[in-house]
C-alpha cells in the first residue's frame, strides 16, 4: 500500500508568516509519522477575486482547477490560517470559493471537499491564537460539505513558541500538535 499523502497548505504569503512557520512544522511532523506530505504556497495558484460574471464569461480559472487537481491527488487536507478581522484572509477564502466551482468530468461540482479529510491550524501572536478565524474556517469548510477532523491547532503566542531549534518548545503545544497529526493521519486513512 502506497503511503498516505497529506497536502498543507498555509493561507499567508506574508514573509516570516507565523502560519507558514506553522504550517512546516506540521508537515515535518507529518512525514516523522509516515505520511508523505506535499507542502504549497496559494502564490502558485494566483487567482482572481471570485466572481460569477468572470466565471459565466470566461470559466474557471486553470489555477484554480490545478489547485483542486493538487488536492485530489490527496487523501488529507491541513490548512492553517492566519486571522484577519476574526475570520480568515481573503486569500484563503478566494481560492476556497473558486476551487468549490471547479466541475470537471464524472465528478460533481465540489466533491474535492467531500472525498477526502481536513484538518485545520492557526497561529498567531496573542493569547487566543487565531481561534476566531478557525471557527470561520470550520463554518466555510462544513458549507462545502468538507469532514473537518474534530481537533485542531491554535498555536497562541506563536512568535515566542519556538526553541532555537525551530521546534516548538511548550510541552501543550507539542502535544496539541502531536494530536491533530494522529487525528488527520487516521480520518485520512479511514477515508481511502
Amino acid at each position: 500500500m502506497s503511503a498516505l499523502k497529506i497536502l498543507v497548505i498555509p493561507g499567508s504569503l506574508r514573509t516570516g508568516s507565523l502560519n507558514a512557520r506553522l504550517a512546516a512544522t506540521i508537515a515535518a511532523e507529518l512525514a516523522v509519522a509516515g505520511a508523505d506530505v506535499t507542502r504549497i504556497s496559494l502564490a502558485d495558484f494566483p487567482l482572481p477575486i471570485y466572481d460569477g460574471d468572470l466565471q459565466a464569461k470566461s470559466g474557471v480559472p486553470k489555477p484554480a482547477i490545478n489547485l483542486k487537481r493538487m488536492m485530489s491527488a490527496h487523501q488529507g487536507v491541513l490548512i492553517v490560517t492566519p486571522e484577519h478581522n476574526s475570520s480568515v484572509p481573503a486569500l484563503l477564502k478566494n481560492a476556497i470559493d473558486w476551487v468549490s466551482r471547479v466541475h470537471e468530468l464524472h465528478e460533481a461540482r465540489g466533491q474535492v471537499f467531500r472525498d477526502r479529510a481536513f484538518a485545520i491550524a492557526a497561529a498567531s501572536g496573542n493569547r487566543l491564537g487565531g481561534t476566531r478565524a478557525l471557527a470561520a474556517l470550520r463554518l466555510i469548510l462544513s458549507a462545502c460539505q468538507a469532514p473537518v477532523i474534530p481537533g485542531q491547532l491554535a498555536l497562541s503566542f506563536a512568535n515566542e513558541a519556538y526553541d532555537d531549534m525551530d521546534r516548538l518548545k511548550h510541552p501543550a503545544d507539542i502535544e496539541a500538535l502531536k494530536a491533530l497529526v494522529r487525528q488527520l493521519i487516521d480520518f485520512s486513512q479511514r477515508m481511502m
